[in-house]
């Protein structure tokens, strides 16, 4: 996100309470994994959604920031054969999670069924279970924090992740729009 973009967005934003919201939920995010042991964040996305973009945003807060715990693993659907290896595991790992992990669910639509039972999997293991949903009530009963973000369009669900990721990557020493103006996007 460039500068230009950050400004708009926080001209856009300004009394809305979005900023503090997401300055929250961002906060729990990197509380979660600081205190837990090295197994670090899983984030997985809904069958039609993979979060690759907050992946890539995550991975560069954690490097920016020095909380290796941030660097998420991604959860997918559909591995493909010949996968990278961090790109090889699938979301039934979320049947084998025990406590100590934090798993991040992005949904921008409704959750579905198998992956709400994958989540619950996790929950009862000892996972910390957080969610960055459209208002998927399933999911808000599995998860232990939680950040709706209604009616979300593409483009505002976007935004949002920006200043997640930026909100966990942060102690709040920068304001949160500037550090997203020098947040460049990592490997991913």
């Amino acid at each position: 996100m460039d500068a230009v973009r950050v400004s708009a967005l926080s001209r856009s934003l300004a009394g809305s309470g979005w900023p503090e919201t997401t300055r929250a939920f961002g906060g729990a995010l990197r509380r979660s994994v600081s205190r837990r042991s090295a197994t670090g964040l899983l984030l997985v996305g809904t069958e039609r959604y993979e979060p690759w973009h907050l992946a890539a945003h995550l991975d560069g807060e954690a490097d920016r920031s020095g909380v290796t715990g941030l660097a998420p693993t991604l959860l997918r659907h559909r591995v493909p054969d010949g996968s990278p290896a961090h790109l090889a595991h699938g979301v039934d790992l979320l049947t084998q999670v025990r406590r100590g992990v934090t798993v991040l669910v992005v949904a921008p639509a409704a959750a579905g069924t198998p992956l709400l039972e994958r989540v619950d999997d996790a929950r009862r293991g000892g996972a910390t279970v957080l969610a960055l949903d459209a208002g998927d009530r399933d999911l808000a009963s599995l998860a232990h924090e939680r950040l709706a973000v209604p009616e979300a369009a593409e483009e505002p669900f976007d935004l949002v992740q920006h200043l997640v990721s930026a909100a966990a990557g942060t102690r709040h020493r920068l304001p949160l729009l500037a550090r997203l103006a020098a947040s460049p996007i990592s490997h991913w």
